[in-house]
C-alpha cells in the first residue's frame, strides 16, 4: 500500500507542475487532455486495483518512464517548459519499455462463430457454398484475420492505413508464433492507433525509413495524417519482419519512376531506381514524393503466370502467385477453398487502402482466367459484413473485386514474407525499397 501512495504522490507533484502552466493538462500516463478539475481523479484511476505487493524495482522504473513519457515533446504544452530537455535523455529501450507497459488494446467488433475462426470462417463457408455451384472456381485464403473498421468519431477519413495495419497484425498474432513474440513488445494484442503511431515513431528513431521520418517531421502521435505502404513496411520491419513493397503502374509512367536508362521492369530480377512523381491525395508518399533511389529484385516473375488481355490482370496474376506459393495446386481440384499460410496484403491506391485476404480464380473458355480479389475494407461496418455472410446475402458486393473495379493508374501492395530477420539483416531493412512492375 505504501508503494501505491508513493506513486500517487509522485503523480500529484507532476500534475500540480502541469496545472500551473495552463487550464488544461495532459495525463502523464495516457496523454489524454483534461481540465484541471478532472486531471487528478483521472490520473488516480490508472492505479485503482493495483496489487499492493508490486515490486519496488518495477515501481521505480515505471514511475521514471511515466514521467519521461509525460514530458515528451509531442504533448502540446511540453514545449513551454524547460523540463522538456530531460526527454532527450530517455533511451530507445526505455521508451519501448514504457510503451509496452502503457499501450492499450484496440477495440474490435468480435464476430462470434460456434466453431471458431471469426469473420474468415464465415467467409470460407460462403465461398465453399459458392464454389460448390461452379466446378471451375478455386479460392486461396489467408488464415485468421480480424476486421478493423474506421470509426467516424475517431479516424474517419484518414485512418484506413492504420486499420489495415491492425488487420495484418491480427493475422500475424494469430498465425505466426514467431511474430507474436516480437510484435508490440510481445504484448499479444493489437494496439490502438495512437500506440501504433508511437511504435512507428520509435522505428524512425531507430533509423527505419529516414525519408519518411523527415516527411512527417519525426512525429505522428495524435495526428490525422494519412499513411501508406511505406509506413506499414517500416513499422513491421522494425520488429524484424520481412515486409516488402511492390508498385504497379502503366508504361506511360515509366519515365517518372526509372532513372536507369533502358531498364525493363517486367524482366525477371531487374534492379531499378525510381524518382518522385506528384499525385494529390492519400496515395502513399513513397510513390509520389520521394526523391531517393530504391532497388529490389523482382520477386513476382513466374514462368507459369498467365495474363489475360487486361493490363491490370498483371496485378491479379501477381496476387494469385503470391497466395499459391507453397500451396498444392493439385489439391485445389479436391478442395476448392484452400486456406494458405500467406499473410494478407496491404492494398494501396490513390484515395484509399484495403486488405486483401485472398483471391478467387474462375477458369473460362480457351484457357482464360478471371480473378476476383477478396478484400476487407476498413470503410465497411464489421457488423454489416457479419450479417451479410451469415445470411448469405450481399456478401459478394462487399468482398469480391474483379479486374473491372481496378480503375486507378497506380497500385501498391505491401506483403510480409515468412521468418524473422537477424540483427545484421535488420540493419539492411532500415532502407525501404520497392519493386516496380509495369502494367
Amino acid at each position: 500500500m505504501a508503494l501505491f501512495f508513493r506513486l500517487r504522490r509522485a503523480l500529484s507533484i507532476q500534475v500540480n507542475t502541469i496545472r500551473n502552466m495552463d487550464s488544461f493538462a495532459s495525463c502523464p500516463l495516457c496523454h489524454l487532455t483534461l481540465s484541471q478539475s478532472q486531471l487528478q481523479r483521472h490520473a488516480n484511476s490508472h492505479f485503482e486495483g493495483e496489487e499492493e505487493e508490486e515490486e519496488d524495482e518495477q515501481f521505480t522504473r515505471d514511475l521514471e518512464l511515466a514521467q519521461q513519457l509525460a514530458l515528451e515533446e509531442s504533448s502540446h504544452f511540453a514545449t513551454t517548459t524547460t523540463t522538456t530537455t530531460t526527454t532527450t535523455a530517455a533511451s530507445s529501450d526505455e521508451k519501448v519499455s514504457c510503451l509496452i507497459a502503457l499501450q492499450a488494446r484496440s477495440s474490435c467488433y468480435q464476430v462470434k462463430v460456434e466453431s471458431g475462426g471469426g469473420l474468415m470462417a464465415l467467409l470460407r463457408k460462403c465461398l465453399e457454398l459458392d464454389t460448390k455451384n461452379s466446378c471451375t472456381s478455386t479460392v486461396l485464403l489467408s488464415g485468421y484475420v480480424d476486421h478493423y473498421q474506421t470509426l467516424p468519431s475517431e479516424d474517419g477519413g484518414w485512418g484506413c492505413g492504420w486499420r489495415n495495419i491492425q488487420m495484418l497484425s491480427s493475422y500475424l498474432l494469430s498465425c505466426r508464433p514467431d511474430a507474436q513474440q516480437v510484435l508490440f513488445g510481445g504484448s499479444g494484442f493489437v494496439p490502438d492507433i495512437p500506440y501504433l503511431q508511437r511504435w512507428l515513431e520509435i522505428a524512425w528513431e531507430n533509423g527505419f525509413d529516414t525519408y519518411g521520418a523527415q516527411h512527417f517531421n519525426h512525429s505522428l502521435y495524435g495526428s490525422k495524417n494519412w499513411i501508406g505502404t511505406t509506413e506499414c513496411a517500416a513499422l513491421f520491419r522494425s520488429f524484424g519482419l520481412w515486409a516488402r513493397i511492390v508498385d504497379f503502374g502503366p508504361n506511360e509512367l515509366k519515365p517518372h519512376f526509372l532513372s536507369v536508362p533502358g531498364a525493363h521492369v517486367s524482366s525477371p530480377n531487374v534492379r531499378i531506381k525510381r524518382k518522385a512523381f506528384q499525385i494529390y491525395g492519400p496515395m502513399d508518399r513513397y510513390l509520389t514524393s520521394r526523391n531517393h533511389d530504391v532497388s529490389q529484385p523482382d520477386p513476382s516473375a513466374s514462368d507459369n503466370t498467365k495474363c489475360s488481355t487486361s493490363p491490370l490482370a498483371i496485378l491479379l496474376d501477381w496476387v494469385w502467385n503470391y497466395f499459391s506459393d507453397g500451396s498444392s495446386t493439385a489439391s485445389a481440384h479436391h478442395s476448392r477453398v484452400i486456406v494458405t499460410d500467406k499473410a494478407p496484403l496491404y492494398f494501396q491506391h490513390d484515395g484509399h487502402s484495403r486488405t486483401v485476404v485472398g483471391i478467387e480464380v474462375n477458369h473460362q473458355l480457351k484457357g482464360k482466367l478471371r480473378y476476383n480479389l477478396l478484400i476487407l475494407d476498413p470503410g465497411h461496418r464489421t457488423a454489416a459484413l457479419e450479417r451479410s455472410l451469415k445470411e448469405y446475402v450481399g456478401w459478394k458486393k462487399l468482398i469480391k473485386r474483379g479486374v473491372h473495379t481496378l480503375r486507378k493508374p497506380q497500385y501498391q501492395l505491401c506483403y510480409i514474407d515468412p521468418g524473422l530477420a537477424s540483427r545484421e539483416e535488420i540493419e539492411k531493412l532500415k532502407t525501404i525499397d520497392s519493386t516496380f512492375i509495369e502494367f
